[in-house]
């Protein structure tokens, strides 16, 4: 599945949560263990929510604040894949 240009907007439980670095997970912004096989090397990073709340998890995969959205991807050139 190709990366998401926008940030993936999410109502969110408390939990454990294993957030897609590579963009090559078909469940977005999750990881489905796609990295495995083709991830380009790049390993899932775990987030702990301590409690419930709205998230924006990076779809662009260029964060500099990984997992979440900074706004790194307004400023992506639209010809290029983020």
């Amino acid at each position: 599945m190709a990366k998401n240009k926008t940030p993936y907007l999410m109502s969110m439980k408390a939990g454990e949560y294993w957030w897609c670095s590579c963009g090559e997970s078909a469940k977005q912004p999750f990881c489905d263990g796609s990295h495995k096989s083709g991830g380009r090397g790049k390993l899932p990073l775990k987030v702990v929510l301590e409690t419930a709340k709205k998230v924006a998890w990076c779809g662009c995969k260029k964060t500099k604040k990984p997992p979440f959205c900074d706004g790194t991807h307004a400023r992506l050139r639209p010809d290029i894949e983020g």
